[in-house]
């Protein structure tokens, strides 16, 4: 099976179009304001014109009222829920957008996992597991923390995907450890918080894929 890429957090053209050119499958555009990787409903609407339509724009969002997603919506292809979202939130922004909803979810053990899919699994299109954010950390997730891959080694190959820790030097390993048919990486492919480097995005790309 071929294996899903995700660059996420862009925000610039040149960025842009270095994950299009070198393969991504998936790009990412957030949506909350803390994040340095913040980006406006408009400038992302712009980017996202950018992106052929072989590619799925994925929007961002940390517990989004129906006012940010009415703004956005329309030039996503899928809505990433990051936050706190209950199952009946998940279950109410598929209903109300007809998008693909994928629900981000912080580990840290395997019952992290094991409840994620119990709860979310019949509602949400994709799981995204990302290692559990520190108390008090100001992000949910982007943190470029590492949990243990190996608690994935029997969620299979249902609709899911790996994030947190991942870099040019770790993507081959997570991807030999985990076997996700989607990775997703932001702060590894960045210079400093919130500016991505082309260089990086394509040596990424070009690592997952040589595995």
């Amino acid at each position: 099976m071929t294996l899903d890429i995700k660059i996420c957090g862009l925000s610039t053209p040149e960025a842009l179009d270095a994950a299009i050119g070198a393969g991504a499958s998936h790009v990412g555009f957030v949506f909350f304001s803390p994040s340095p990787r913040n980006v406006a409903p408009e400038r992302a609407t712009s980017l996202g014109e950018r992106v052929p339509s072989h590619i799925t724009r994925v929007g961002v969002f940390v517990d989004p009222d129906d006012a940010l997603l009415d703004r956005t919506v329309a030039g996503l292809d899928a809505i990433q829920l990051h936050g706190s979202e209950t199952q009946a939130r998940v279950a109410e922004v598929r209903r109300r957008y007809r998008r693909p909803v994928w629900r981000g979810v912080g580990v840290a053990s395997r019952d992290d996992i094991d409840a994620a899919i119990a709860t979310f699994g019949g509602t949400a299109d994709r799981l995204l597991f990302d290692a559990k954010a520190p108390r008090g950390a100001a992000l949910p997730g982007g943190n470029g923390l590492r949990f243990d891959w190996r608690l994935l080694d029997r969620v299979g190959r249902a609709c899911w995907g790996l994030s947190g820790g991942l870099d040019v030097g770790s993507v081959a390993e997570a991807v030999r450890t985990a076997h996700p048919p989607l990775v997703d990486v932001s702060s590894g492919v960045e210079d400093e918080p919130g500016v991505k480097s082309v260089a990086k995005i394509k040596a990424f790309i070009a690592a997952a894929r040589a595995v």
